[in-house]
This record gives C-alpha cells, structure tokens and sequence, in this order.
C-alpha cells in the first residue's frame, strides 16, 4: 500500500510523465481489486467450505495467497497485475475466518475471544512491523521484490500450517444455504458495516495519504516507510486489548 508512487512509475510510465496526481489514482485499482477480491472470497470461500476440514482449507488458501502474490510481482503489465491482486484478496477473509475459529478450538471456549485476538494480532503485528518493513524493501529493492518477500512469508506460513496445525474436520451438515441464511441477521451486516467503514478508512490513509505526502516523487520513501509504522502502532492497541480482556 506505501508503494502506489514506484507501481506506478513502473507500471504506468506514460502516464507518470504527463500527470503523476491521475498514474497514482489509477494505481489505486490495485488495491481495489485486493479488496474486492476479499469481498467476494470471504463469504462465499468460507460458506462453500465449512463442510471440509479446516487445516486443509486453511493450507490452500495460503498456497493461493501466495501464487497470487507471485503473479502480482511477475506480471508484465497493469491490467495483469490488477487481475493477480484480484485472486491474491480471494482468500484473505476466508482465511482469518477459519484461522480464528481454529484457535478457537484449540483454546476452548472460555477463550474465544482471546484467540481471535490472537489470530488478529498477526494482522496487527504486521501492521506495526511489516508494512513499513516491506516498504522500504520495496523502496530500495523494487515493488517487485517486496511482493516476492510477502510471497516467501505465506510460503512458509502454508508449511507450517500443514506441518504443525492439528487436523479439524469441519461441519459435515453445513450447507451454502445455511451459511448464508447468516446474513439475515441485522448484527451481521452491522458487524459488515462496520468492519468496512474502519477498515476502509485504514487502509485508505495507508495507501492514498502516504503516497500523497510523499509527493509521489520517491525522494521521501524513509519518510513514507515510518509514517506506516506510526499508523499501525495505533491499529495494534485494539487488538492487543481485545487478546488482554478475552473479548
């Protein structure tokens, strides 16, 4: 997200010579497709697989997250890398869903929320930590090398899932139908709600406002990479409350 103004350059050359404010507004479809990618995977990858087990689930979703994410770096033009993100985000939602529930499981009941804290809390982590690591990576190394880390991170992630995560099954009587008979519940789509709204507004100063005032002109990437600290230092403390309180 703090690498729009070197996609951009890269991948819209043309029109990073004529108007570098419209080559980072187009860029932004790249994190519009992450995102509708997560819209329409999250639901409907997490209703279509409750039945399966969940270990398994979880370790495809991450060997797709991370393809998609080689793809985003290895493509050769704008729309390619458009599409790749747009597979990349498929199983982002899904996949915190089933992790969470998950730790669940393995902590029991009296800790459910705690352990969806704690599954968050990677997100959070990576937040304060890895955004303006990779940033900067990507700064110095190139955008492409910065997808390809993330890529090796999930890689490693998908091993150790499929080496250490206990097998779950899931629910062999869950169907699509009753899942998504889910979202007839008005807390539901308060919770959507939300979660969008938030999460929206996050990610929109991550992405549009740091670029903005880095001028896109490249010359204030350190700048850039610790203004995303100082954003995701402030999303973690919600997080780490909610794994302290178990809520």
């Amino acid at each position: 997200m703090g690498l729009l103004p070197d996609i951009a350059r890269d991948l819209l050359p043309g029109l990073w010579e004529t108007s570098q404010e419209e080559a980072l507004s187009r860029s932004g479809w790249l994190i519009s497709a992450y995102a509708a990618g997560v819209v329409v995977g999250a639901p409907t990858i997490a209703a279509a697989t409750a039945k399966y087990s969940r270990k398994t689930v979880l370790t495809i979703l991450a060997v797709v997250f991370t393809l998609g994410t080689v793809a985003s770096a290895t493509a050769p033009t704008f729309e390619t890398v458009v599409a790749a993100r747009f597979v990349a985000g498929l199983p982002h939602g899904a996949y915190f869903g089933i992790a969470a529930l998950v730790a669940a499981s393995l902590m029991g009941a009296e800790k459910r929320g705690q352990a969806a804290a704690f599954v968050l809390a990677g997100l959070t982590i990576a937040n304060v930590v890895g955004v303006p690591a990779i940033t900067a990576l990507g700064q110095s190394a190139g955008w492409q090398t910065a997808y390809l880390a993330v890529a090796a991170m999930f890689a490693v992630a998908a091993v150790a899932i499929a080496l250490f995560v206990p097998q779950q099954g899931g629910d062999p009587t869950a169907t699509m139908r009753r899942e998504v008979a889910a979202l007839g519940r008005p807390a539901v789509w308060f919770a959507l709600l939300t979660g969008a709204l938030g999460f929206g507004g996050f990610f929109a100063v991550y992405s549009l406002r740091l670029a903005a005032r880095d001028g896109g002109d490249g010359h204030h990437g350190g700048l850039r990479a610790l203004r995303a600290h100082d954003r995701g230092s402030w999303h973690d403390g919600g997080q780490l409350r909610g794994w302290l309180d178990g809520r």
